[in-house]
């Protein structure tokens, strides 16, 4: 791979650890020409999710010609959902949303949707994607049926269904890049069709980012430790 290839770089489920995504950031140093591919979750649970999307929403000013493509996460709906009736908030705030508004309104957390700026709604409506697909890589948030196209894959799997003990391969030949479902030992998930990169970044452990292409990976906790890694060593 000569240094100006183009990269694809998946990170995993940031949930709201703004510290640990600017150390991974800088930590990777995205080029002109990368991909770069938060898998959602980008909300809830940790201390500074209004930091994660101040990031994101800055991301093409601070890294000129490095595409970002923002996946939705199951906790991106239930956030966007709380809008829309007691319950619904009511749910979200019982799954990591307080946190979310304790970081947009510290000294009254969890009381209102308010203090949430428009542009952070419309990050959140508008810029955030289902999946995408490389060469060689398809990006989920949480699974896939192996049978289905991208396109045909129920909203269900593509946020909501937890990594299987032995993913199948997909119809395409293509393998599964994902998060959602946390890896308790810090290190991404490794099987022949399939790679799990939710490594708890808001519970302890590490904010993960592979590079497709190479096996690389880099890893960044709250505390801005930062360490790397090859796939085919885990």
């Amino acid at each position: 791979m000569t240094p100006t290839a183009r990269r694809h770089l998946a990170i995993g489920d940031v949930h709201g650890c703004a510290a640990a995504l600017d150390a991974l950031l800088a930590l990777v140093a995205p080029r002109p020409g990368d991909v770069v591919i938060p898998l959602g979750d980008l909300v809830d649970r940790g201390p500074d999710t209004r930091g994660v999307l101040d990031r994101l929403i800055r991301f093409e000013a601070d890294f000129p010609e490095v595409e970002l493509v923002p996946l939705r996460g199951n906790h991106e709906i239930m956030m966007c959902e709380a809008r829309d009736g007691f319950d619904q908030r009511r749910r979200w705030l019982e799954c990591g949303g307080d946190a979310t508004l304790g970081s947009y309104a510290p000294l009254e957390p969890g009381r209102s949707l308010a203090p949430v700026p428009a542009e952070h709604w419309a990050f959140l409506d508008e810029r955030l994607v289902p999946f995408f697909e490389s060469d060689d890589s398809l990006f989920v948030h949480a699974n896939l049926y192996p049978d289905l196209p991208l396109t045909e894959q129920p909203d269900f799997m593509l946020y909501w269904e937890f990594f299987p003990e032995a993913p199948p391969p997909h119809v395409s030949g293509k393998r599964m890049i994902c998060g959602h479902t946390r890896q308790r030992s810090g290190l991404p998930r490794v099987m022949p069709s399939a790679v799990c990169i939710d490594t708890g970044a808001c519970k302890g452990g590490w904010l993960t980012c592979l590079c497709t292409e190479t096996g690389e990976v880099w890893q960044a906790d709250g505390a801005g430790r930062t360490r790397t890694m090859w796939l085919d060593e885990i």
